[in-house]
C-alpha cells in the first residue's frame, strides 16, 4: 500500500452522509463533473455540439487543435475552459440552452451519482443553501443541477457575456483552480461550511471550507487530502471510472 492509502480514511456511504449532515452546513458548495456525476460534461458537450454543427468547420478545427495543445500541456486549464465557451459567440443564448438541455438529458442525467443526489436532497430538506461551482459552461451546469434542486442563481461556472440574447466573446468568469476560491469569495462565500470536489482543480475551494469533503478524488487530490488529514468518499458508480483514470 502507498503512504496515501495508509494515511487517508475512506468513508462508506452511511459515514459520509452522517458526517456531512451532522456538520449542519448552512452553505454547501459542489463541484459538478466527477463530483455530482461521472464524466467530463464540459468536453462532452463541446464534442457533441461540434458534431451537431453548432459552430463553423473552421471554429471546430481551431478548438480541436487548441484542446490537443491543452492535453499536451501547452494551453492552461483556464484558457481552454474559456475558449470552449467563446466558440459559441454569435449564436443565441436560447439556442445553447436548448442544446445543453438535449445533451444533458441524453448523456449526463443517467450518470448522476445516486449517493450524491440523496445527499443533496437531504441538505435541501435541512434548509442548506446549495451552490454549484464548475469550469464547465453554465448552460450545461444549469441543466445538470436542475433536478437536484440547486437554483440557477447559485451557479458559478464558465460563462461569457450575453447581449440582447446573443452570445459574445467576453469572458465573465472561468472558475477553475484558484479561480474557484476567488469566485466563491466574490459571491460572498469566503468560508463555506461544506465543499465537495473531485480534482486538484477543486483544492483551493476545498481549503476554504470549514468541512472539506473530497468525493471520487483524482490521484492528485487524494495525495493532497492525505497531506491535509482529510477523509474521502467514492460513490459506488465511480469505481469503474476511478479504475480507468488510475490505469492511465
Amino acid at each position: 500500500m502507498t503512504p496515501t492509502q495508509i494515511e487517508i480514511t475512506r468513508w462508506n456511504a452511511e459515514e459520509f452522509q452522517r458526517l456531512v449532515l451532522n456538520s449542519k452546513p448552512r452553505v454547501a458548495v459542489f463541484d459538478c463533473d466527477g463530483t455530482l456525476w461521472g464524466g467530463d460534461s464540459g468536453y462532452g458537450f463541446m464534442a457533441w455540439s461540434l458534431e451537431q454543427g453548432l459552430v463553423s468547420r473552421s471554429t471546430s478545427d481551431w478548438i480541436d487543435t487548441r484542446h490537443r495543445a491543452y492535453r499536451s500541456g501547452k494551453v492552461s486549464e483556464e484558457d481552454i475552459c474559456g475558449e470552449m465557451v467563446q466558440i459559441y459567440a454569435g449564436l443565441r443564448d436560447q439556442e445553447l440552452r436548448a442544446a445543453a438541455a438535449t445533451y444533458v438529458n441524453e448523456f449526463v442525467l443517467e450518470h448522476i451519482f445516486a449517493e450524491m443526489a440523496e445527499l443533496v436532497a437531504a441538505l435541501r430538506r435541512a434548509g442548506t443553501e446549495l451552490w454549484a461551482v464548475s469550469s464547465t459552461n453554465r448552460w450545461v451546469i444549469a441543466e445538470g443541477i436542475r433536478d437536484l434542486g440547486i437554483p440557477e442563481s447559485r451557479i458559478l461556472a464558465a460563462e461569457v457575456r450575453v447581449v440582447d440574447g446573443v452570445i459574445t466573446h467576453e469572458i465573465v468568469d472561468v472558475p477553475t483552480g484558484a479561480g474557484k476560491a476567488v469566485a466563491l469569495k466574490r459571491a460572498g462565500l469566503p468560508n463555506p461550511d461544506a465543499v465537495f470536489g473531485n480534482s486538484v482543480h477543486d483544492l483551493a475551494m476545498l481549503e476554504l471550507a470549514r468541512n472539506p469533503f473530497p468525493v471520487n478524488p483524482s490521484p492528485a487530490l487524494l495525495a493532497a487530502a492525505a497531506k491535509n488529514g482529510w477523509g474521502y468518499f467514492r460513490p459506488h458508480a465511480a469505481e469503474g471510472i476511478h479504475a480507468i483514470v488510475a490505469g492511465e
